[in-house]
């Protein structure tokens, strides 16, 4: 009897390691590297030539924002454009999503800067912060997305 439980206990950790493992590699496959500061965004477009995606979004309240995201940054398909092409950067403000008073700060000297007047809008950014063309919300998914964020770059300096 103690047997045939610790053959059914071993198959059970076994399905449900196998189930973490799936689970794992696709949520890893479908979330791509944002980050949120953008002085290390900057230095890193520098190191690498890429340019910056900055994303001015309000997550938790704006329907186009949160649509752009389930639509085309969600996708294993933008995250594999962005993974060749550029340093993702997400300037947020929520209204109900916890941030820090720095990150505040800074989001919000950003915004100013780059006179934000909506949201979503998409800055592409160069390595000194110059702004090398500007998206927002496009239907059509990832493909069409990235091809045109593709066209709005070609020939640009970093």
């Amino acid at each position: 009897m103690r047997l045939i439980l610790h053959t059914m206990d071993m198959k059970a950790l076994r399905l449900l390691a196998a189930s973490a493992l799936v689970f794992a590699i696709s949520a890893a496959s479908f979330s791509a590297d944002w980050m949120t500061d953008y002085d290390k965004a900057l230095a890193l477009s520098k190191k690498t030539g890429k340019p910056i995606l900055a994303d001015f979004t309000g997550s938790d309240w704006c329907g186009w924002c949160i649509r752009l995201r389930k639509e085309v940054f969600s996708k294993p398909e933008f995250n594999a454009w962005a993974k060749k092409n550029v340093i993702l950067l997400e300037l947020d403000y929520p209204q109900a999503k916890p941030q820090t008073a720095a990150l505040k700060k800074q989001n919000e000297s950003l915004a100013t800067r780059y006179q934000i007047e909506g949201y979503p809008t998409i800055l592409f950014l160069g390595s000194k912060g110059q702004v090398l063309a500007q998206y927002g919300y496009d239907q059509g998914g990832p493909k069409v997305w990235t091809t045109n964020a593709s066209k709005m770059l070609k020939g640009k300096k970093v």
